[in-house]
């Protein structure tokens, strides 16, 4: 009740719920032993909960936000930090802890680690939440690109994530790894990628072309395409590809073509309804992380835990900054170094970290006891401490933030003006960019694919955006 009074008065945000949640899972009663599952009603924390239930609506909801403008214009940006960031954060985090452990800076005579389990520490710990990100960037009403930059890059780089975690963990369980196993792991990453975003594809393609047939039964729209979005992600994990790249693509397809082939009603009720799932999972996510934070036995280790949480901060930002000054290099808008500073700072550890250090278990990963306290208290420090003081940083920094006013049509022509303008000049001088790539595959999109899947519909995309902002 406390929590819907909160937040129906806008005193409450997103992470102000999570510490609600929190504490409902905190006020369960401690014993000081592990949970007794046969003693509780609530069900208890498992891989299968997590990855079959409650992730699909946060990533799907996740899916349907992105599908902006802006994300497409910052594409190639977002995957760079995505992909080479995430690498980059797992294999400096990694062995880094491993050398303070080896130089005697974490109590060593009491500590036992090897490079294997600091690996599968600092890959999970790598991982950004986006729930928690989509949440506070709204708050803030930072401007369009720097939104999409860290939204996209925390949702993509929950994928990469999880890839490289199963792949590290699979070396753990291994007694000795050929030197083969390498190349075959960097062979898998990207098959793992690329079959899942092919799976998300075709899924997408597919609820599109059933809700070309659908105009005389409305009714089962809402079911079909998140029936069908549902089923994208069952099925890469069926062929052990990426869930969450085949749900994000299954969810932008349907952005492009299927809702815009189904009534009002079906689009209201699946955006709402995907909304409100997506926000009960997450809620419930941070109830499980509640009731593990006082029932699991825990290890805790000072140095350990500051030095991972100086690390998470110190390797965030190198990353951010080096990655940002080669992407720079071919952007027409620079991300200047207060958006940087803010990208850096908004790494916010959430639901995947969480869940994954849930999965290790003792037989494989020796200190999993003292990873799950240590993820914990990252979590908690970033979520708490981090994302409270994302505002008055934004303001201290003077970063542009988007404009308040509602959008009309005369700025969606001027957008769509300047854009054929841009691609005009790119092809008269010779220097063809984005915006040339982006008009030609615009006419491919125009010329074939929406003939293909979208239903004939006399009214063009500025009828669409003229009702979209008469609804909003």
């Amino acid at each position: 009740l406390m929590i819907i009074v909160g937040v129906s008065h806008n005193r409450v945000h997103h992470m102000k719920v999570c510490l609600y949640f929190s504490a409902c899972g905190v006020s369960q009663p401690k014993n000081g032993e592990p949970i007794d599952e046969d003693r509780l009603t609530f069900p208890v924390f498992t891989p299968r909960i997590f990855f079959l239930i409650l992730l699909p609506p946060v990533v799907l909801e996740a899916a349907y936000s992105l599908y902006n403008r802006a994300f497409s214009y910052n594409v190639c940006t977002i995957l760079l930090y995505a992909v080479v960031g995430t690498i980059f954060n797992t294999f400096t985090i990694g062995p880094l802890l491993y050398l303070l452990w080896y130089t005697d800076l974490m109590g060593g005579s009491m500590l036992e680690l090897n490079m294997i389990e600091c690996l599968v520490f600092s890959a999970l710990i790598s991982a950004v939440d986006p729930v928690a990100v989509l949440a506070i960037f709204q708050e803030v009403g930072v401007n369009q690109d720097l939104y999409y930059l860290v939204f996209g890059e925390s949702l993509f780089n929950d994928a990469v994530t999880i890839v490289l975690y199963s792949t590290i963990v699979t070396f753990c369980e291994m007694p000795q790894i050929p030197g083969s196993d390498y190349g075959l792991a960097v062979l898998s990453f990207f098959t793992i990628s690329l079959g899942g975003a092919l799976v998300g594809t075709l899924f997408g393609l597919v609820t599109a072309l059933i809700t070309k047939t659908t105009q005389n039964v409305r009714v089962v729209e809402p079911l079909a395409v998140l029936g069908i979005s549902y089923l994208s992600y069952l099925a890469a994990e069926l062929f052990h590809w990426s869930g969450i790249i085949s749900i994000t693509m299954c969810g932008l397809v349907q952005a492009h073509y299927a809702l815009k082939n189904i009534s009002q009603k079906s689009n209201t009720t699946v955006k709402y309804f995907i909304k409100m799932l997506s926000s009960t999972c997450d809620s419930i996510i941070f109830l499980f992380l509640g009731m593990v934070l006082v029932h699991d036995r825990h290890v805790w280790n000072t140095a350990f835990v500051l030095w991972t949480l100086v690390l998470c901060l110190v390797c965030r930002f190198c990353g951010v900054y080096l990655l940002t000054a080669a992407a720079n290099k071919l952007r027409v808008r620079k991300i200047d170094l207060q958006e940087q500073f803010i990208m850096a700072y908004g790494g916010l550890r959430g639901a995947i970290a969480f869940s994954l250090v849930e999965m290790l278990e003792e037989e494989t990963v020796r200190q999993r006891s003292m990873f799950v306290t240590t993820t914990l208290v990252v979590i908690l420090f970033t979520v708490f401490v981090q994302g409270s003081t994302i505002k008055p940083l934004v303001k201290l920094l003077h970063v542009s933030v988007a404009s308040k006013e509602k959008l009309t049509m005369t700025d969606e022509l001027n957008t769509n003006v300047i854009g054929t303008m841009m691609a005009g000049i790119e092809e008269i001088t010779g220097a063809r960019g984005d915006y040339y790539i982006r008009m030609k595959l615009e006419q491919i999109d125009d010329a074939l694919l929406k003939k293909i899947f979208m239903c004939k519909n006399p009214e063009n995309d500025l009828t669409r955006f003229y009702e979209k902002l008469c609804l909003t």
